[in-house]
């Protein structure tokens, strides 16, 4: 019985960890938000250091799947480098981060939309054909 409480127990708190690590990897995809931790001192701290580079294991595909903002895993690699750690307390490196990412989405939805055009006339040619 008690072992059985124990395990429900780990479960519930390796969930617990699963979703706050989750929730904070996240996070990394926002420049504002790295540019808060980098003002407050939190990137010059080993352990806080040491934790970014275990987080790694978020690229795993079987954990990177859970991601709804996947430029995160890219700004978590760019954590591991003292480098960039260092630059992200100028405000304006994290406003530069942010636009490019906005330049990015814009990019990408509107080449997503050709292609999406162009399949649906590659559709209506192949009906149009087949009748």
């Amino acid at each position: 019985m008690a072992a059985a409480v124990a395990m429900e127990t780990d479960d519930a708190g390796n969930r617990l960890r699963f979703q706050l690590e989750l929730e904070f990897v996240q996070c990394l995809a926002n420049p504002n938000y790295l540019n808060f931790l980098a003002q407050r001192g939190y990137f010059k701290d080993k352990a806080f250091v040491n934790y970014l580079k275990y987080l790694l294991y978020w690229k795993e595909p079987e954990y990177a799947k859970y991601l709804k903002y996947p430029q995160c895993l890219h700004m978590l690699e760019l954590l591991q480098y003292e480098h960039f750690r260092k630059e992200l307390v100028n405000a304006q490196c994290a406003k530069f981060i942010d636009e490019q990412q906005i330049l990015h989405w814009q990019h990408y939805s509107r080449k997503r939309m050709r292609l999406q055009q162009a399949l649906a006339e590659q559709q209506q040619q192949n009906h149009a054909a087949g009748k």
